[in-house]
């Protein structure tokens, strides 16, 4: 009889109680997601050329980030002077250290100011998101456009001011080859304005970078609610 009475029991609650997919639903909703990586990839912009690393655009996106309580962790892969060519050779070295869930790339300034070939400036970066892409396929990245710090024109002719235009279209081009989310102008509303660089004029100062922040996580922040 206590067996008879201990399995109606058990019939009557399984079915009372059938399995829920929402339950196990809601849990995962519910579990923290990991943490992932987000690297920012770049020249002396990146780095913060001679401000505190806590002044550099990475780590103000990393407060805001943290305020939205959001898994990434940014890590300012930044070396001030470094051309195109530079990075192809130093990505594979930079991929290897730890998993890649996010690649923000901001290079081609330095390429522009030595006047380097606009075409290979280009096969550079390609070869770059390539490298990304071979060993992070799910990786998401974020192409960062530049353009060229004055007009060229009045200095150097029709060439010069050609190679200006050019040089600013290849990061659409490729940003568009590729199906990368990109930031149109890193430099937005910091360029040309005595206040926000250093004494050289081109490199932002701490409120530059502010602004660096802004027009990078116009395009990230959305990158990283998906």
């Amino acid at each position: 009889m206590p067996y008879l009475l201990a399995l109606g029991l058990g019939l009557l609650l399984t079915a009372c109680c059938p399995a829920d997919s929402s339950l196990t639903d809601h849990a995962r909703v519910l579990a923290p997601r990991p943490m992932q990586n987000i690297i920012f990839f770049g020249n002396s912009l990146t780095a913060g050329y001679q401000l505190p690393a806590s002044a550099a655009f990475p780590t103000l996106l990393q407060a805001r980030i943290d305020s939205l309580q959001l898994p990434y962790k940014a890590l300012n892969y930044g070396v001030s002077g470094e051309t195109t060519a530079g990075g192809r050779q130093r990505v594979g070295s930079v991929l290897a250290r730890q998993p890649v869930d996010v690649f923000v790339l901001e290079l081609g300034a330095n390429d522009g100011l030595r006047g380097i070939p606009v075409r290979e400036t280009t096969q550079n970066l390609q070869a770059i998101i390539d490298q990304v892409r071979l060993k992070y396929p799910q990786a998401r990245i974020v192409l960062v456009g530049l353009e060229f710090p004055f007009d060229l024109g009045p200095l150097g002719g029709h060439r010069m001011a050609r190679y200006a235009q050019d040089f600013k279209a290849l990061f659409r081009e490729l940003a568009d080859k590729n199906s990368l989310d990109l930031v149109p102008f890193l430099l937005q509303g910091v360029l040309g304005r005595r206040e926000l660089n250093l004494a050289d004029g081109v490199h932002p100062n701490a409120a530059g970078q502010k602004i660096l922040a802004d027009n990078v996580w116009a395009v990230l922040g959305p990158v990283l609610e998906r």
